[in-house]
């Protein structure tokens, strides 16, 4: 079972028409964390969760939602803040820019002593899914306690999805990414953090530094370009973007990463030893099989990861 923790909110997309005294909402789950963790349970993986989460009427699906799609809410911590709102508008191309509606809201008033612990031993890794929850206390104090409490324990992935908008002071995001991700042992981004983060710098600098750091594997997604990857033996593979016809980008990154590691399960190597001495061939078939996952969320309009089914995949024996 993987344990996902940070942001859980609703994505509100708004349809605009010629009439300037009305705005239509389409509000859809969302936030980069809950939605690696849907992306594992839609593959066929036990995937829990870990987060503050509202009472109220948001809160209530994201509940329900959570239920609909079998994933673990034992981790759930109720509280009577509100849920966290993203207000996404899309570009020509599908590119979401986001604005939020986040003070005092339930995902960011995780506290440190609410950490779990120990962890129940049927979870074998801890997804971080950055955003502003790594950002915002104390959620990340919360967050980074967790990560350095099961790091030699279990396999942790980190994934920095700057969020700009919310934390604009981009050294803070710099220091966030430097502490976490020695500790991680997956560390995964978009070319859009790393243009945010280290302007100038190439993707292949960025990945040496990551492993030299501490990461056992660094993947840079570069939308329809495809990925790059580098793992701490050295070994560096990339391979290009699959043509769909899209409708927005909105949980891609996600879905990569998601992907990434149901097949890294699957194949018996979640673990830190693994990874480090991949080869060529086995990064070229991880990038190609998140490549193909995320090629397909594009597709969709929000975060509707894709199922096993979906991708051609047969089922996984039942779990116990």
């Amino acid at each position: 079972m993987f344990l996902s923790c940070g942001d859980s909110l609703f994505d509100v997309f708004a349809d605009l028409d010629a009439d300037v005294s009305r705005i239509g909402l389409s509000a859809r789950i969302g936030g980069s964390a809950l939605n690696a963790a849907l992306g594992l349970a839609r593959l066929g993986h036990g995937s829990a969760y870990f987060s503050k989460i509202s009472g109220d009427l948001y809160g209530r699906r994201l509940r329900a939602f959570m239920e609909q799609e079998e994933i673990d809410q034992r981790f759930l911590i109720p509280t009577t803040r509100n849920t966290t709102l993203a207000m996404v508008s899309l570009s020509q191309a599908g590119v979401p820019e986001y604005s939020f509606y986040i003070e005092g809201t339930a995902d960011r008033s995780v506290e440190p002593d609410e950490v779990p612990s120990p962890l129940p031993d049927e979870i074998e890794a801890v997804h971080v899914g950055g955003s502003y929850s790594t950002v915002s206390e104390p959620t990340a104090a919360a967050i980074l306690k967790l990560v350095r409490q099961e790091r030699d324990r279990r396999f942790v992935s980190y994934d920095p999805n700057i969020r700009a908008s919310v934390v604009p002071d981009l050294d803070v995001w710099r220091a966030k990414v430097a502490e976490l991700g020695p500790l991680a042992t997956l560390v995964k981004a978009s070319d859009e953090d790393l243009s945010q983060l280290y302007p100038g710098r190439s993707i292949d600098a960025v990945l040496a530094d990551w492993v030299a750091a501490g990461a056992a594997l660094g993947i840079v997604t570069r939308g329809e370009k495809g990925a790059v990857a580098l793992a701490a033996s050295g070994t560096g593979a990339s391979l290009p973007g699959v043509s769909v016809h899209v409708v927005d980008t909105v949980g891609a990154g996600d879905t990569f990463l998601a992907m990434t590691l149901a097949k890294l399960s699957e194949d018996g190597a979640l673990s830190r030893e693994a990874v480090t001495s991949f080869g060529e061939a086995d990064l070229q078939a991880l990038l190609g099989a998140a490549i193909r996952a995320a090629a397909v969320t594009c597709t969709r309009r929000g975060a509707d990861l894709p199922r096993r089914a979906d991708l051609g995949l047969s089922a996984l024996p039942a779990r116990k």
